[in-house]
């Protein structure tokens, strides 16, 4: 395992306090105290993560067995039906060992569609949630039984299950004969499952090597647990706790040569719903490369993280990293180091207070649609714009109402993309994020909804209160039933981009959503208008 830390002089006074506390030892020991009162019940129920090295060994030869019955039946396509931590994982997992998975983690119809529009005679299909209750995949699966039925193919033989012990999805797959159901170990949390039967299913029947990754994970297990300075979980928690308490609070994340495909958009979701609170918290800017604007002129407000080997880089604010090794290894010094920094900055990781917050508002906006309704401040041919929260005033343009919205960031604030699109389809609007970047000279994360409500949704809510949110919806050509319940995919996703909008404007935070009614000509107006304005 490779970590190389810089970082003002007073970060050794960091670590030796840790070291004396013996905090190290004491995550590994599972004490629940460790970060307060407040904090020690749920503490209590959320450390099981820390010798899943060994405690998730028994799934290994049930998956394999599966996943030998899968192939020899023909059945090699493997979609995940699963949000947040029952997803991220699996596909960083899948990506790194160069698997093929295909990752359900939307409401918007075109993606979902295409998950089940063709090569059903090859598919299974894995709904992972924790709490049996995910609204996105009780929808996928309901979606998928109907295509499947279609087919003539029985559903019951093509489903998978991960869900906690006792949760209603479990009591559901064994009334329904569901194909297989995995228990998950109910004392993790899901930003924390990377290596229980979350992470461990849907790869190992994609044919990832799973094993490698506990065995990778063990190696490291007793240098994470032990007190003393050498410790690279200490000295990265050290860093980002002190870089968070000092002003430093987003840490810039860029991959540079590490074999772990799209790692920081695991780590995305662990630092920030985990840190995320009591205006609070580390924001993680998952950037294209270290030549990215938000990379290359980082300010002070803000740590550089390479992923990838060689030394940490020079970052104005003085607090930098560069870290490697292998994945499972890797996943356990980041779960590691966040559990400490938490303990520096003063926060509960094992809470997310504000997320059930936009779940709530989209509940109420799907019982009552209209209540959604708000009038755009402007329209054009494939677009319109709407403000909410204040602050941007009346905008005449789409350039001005852009203007408005970066303006009103704060110099040590923070623009977020929230694209509630098909990530795949609609990929070109990721060139969004640099160009705001530059534009604006903000620090600007990018997010895919409703995946991201379950990951930097907390942040946005409940961290650092200096961001400014860009909201991008669109129409759909086709629209997809959810069977047996009273709305659509499409309802669903406008429900959800409503109601997160809605929460955010409640707390004062500046919102500027523009809906896209053509996606293609829609997604081109917006880039040229952000080229505009870098230019």
């Amino acid at each position: 395992m490779h970590l190389d830390c810089r970082a003002p002089s007073d970060l050794s006074t960091t670590i030796a306090d840790l070291v004396r506390d013996k905090i190290a030892s004491a995550v590994m020991a599972q004490d629940p105290t460790l970060w307060g009162a407040a904090a020690e019940s749920e503490a209590a129920q959320r450390l099981g993560w820390v010798d899943l090295a060994e405690t998730s060994r028994p799934l290994l030869a049930a998956i394999e067995a599966l996943a030998a019955e899968l192939r020899e039946e023909g059945l090699d396509r493997i979609v995940l039906s699963g949000m947040g931590g029952s997803s991220l994982a699996p596909e960083v997992i899948c990506a790194t060992d160069g698997v093929p998975l295909i990752t359900l983690d939307s409401t918007d119809p075109h993606q979902v569609a295409a998950a089940f529009e063709a090569d059903l005679e090859r598919t299974v299909l894995v709904v992972s949630s924790k709490s049996g209750t995910t609204v996105e995949t009780d929808s996928h699966r309901r979606y998928a039984i109907e295509r499947f039925n279609e087919a003539g193919i029985d559903p019951a033989s093509r489903i998978v299950i991960v869900t906690d012990p006792g949760s209603p999805l479990q009591t559901q797959a064994v009334e329904s004969g569901y194909r297989r159901v995995f228990e998950a170990n109910p004392h993790v949390g899901g930003r924390y499952s990377a290596l229980t039967a979350f992470g461990l299913v849907p790869a190992g029947l994609a044919g990832a090597d799973i094993s490698s990754l506990l065995d990778d994970a063990a190696e490291v297990t007793e240098l994470l647990g032990s007190d003393n300075a050498e410790n690279p979980a200490v000295q990265l928690g050290a860093l980002l706790g002190a870089a968070e308490r000092s002003g430093s609070e987003k840490l810039v994340l860029a991959s540079r040569g590490s074999a772990n495909v799209d790692f920081g958009a695991w780590a995305e979701q662990l630092i920030a719903e985990s840190t995320g609170k009591d205006g609070r918290g580390i924001l993680p800017v998952v950037v294209e490369d270290a030549a990215a604007p938000g990379f290359a002129r980082a300010g002070s407000d803000a740590v550089l993280g390479l992923l990838g080997p060689g030394e940490a880089p020079v970052a104005a604010s003085g607090y930098a990293l560069a870290t490697d090794g292998p994945l499972g290894a890797q996943f356990l010094l980041w779960e590691m180091a966040i559990a400490i920094a938490s303990r520096v900055i003063g926060v509960n990781p094992f809470d997310q207070p504000n997320v059930e917050e936009a779940k709530r508002m989209a509940r109420a906006l799907l019982d009552e649609p209209a209540a959604e309704q708000v009038s755009p401040a402007l329209e054009q041919d494939c677009l319109s714009v709407t403000v909410l929260g204040g602050a941007l005033g009346t905008p005449t343009t789409l350039t001005s109402a852009l203007s408005a919205l970066f303006s009103a960031a704060a110099d040590d604030g923070y623009v977020a993309v929230m694209a509630y699109l098909d990530r795949h389809a609609d990929v070109a609007l990721r060139a969004s994020r640099p160009l705001i970047a530059q534009r604006s000279g903000r620090q600007t994360t990018f997010g895919w909804g409703p995946r991201f409500l379950h990951s930097t949704g907390q942040y946005h809510k409940g961290g650092h209160p200096n961001g400014v949110f860009l909201q991008i919806t669109a129409d759909s050509s086709e629209d997809a039933a959810v069977p047996d319940r009273p709305y659509t995919f499409g309802s669903l996703q406008r429900a959800q981009a409503a109601g997160d909008a809605q929460v955010l404007a409640d707390q004062g935070r500046p919102v500027l959503h523009v809906h896209l009614s053509d996606r293609a000509a829609g997604i081109t107006a917006l880039l040229a208008a952000l080229n505009a304005e870098v230019a």
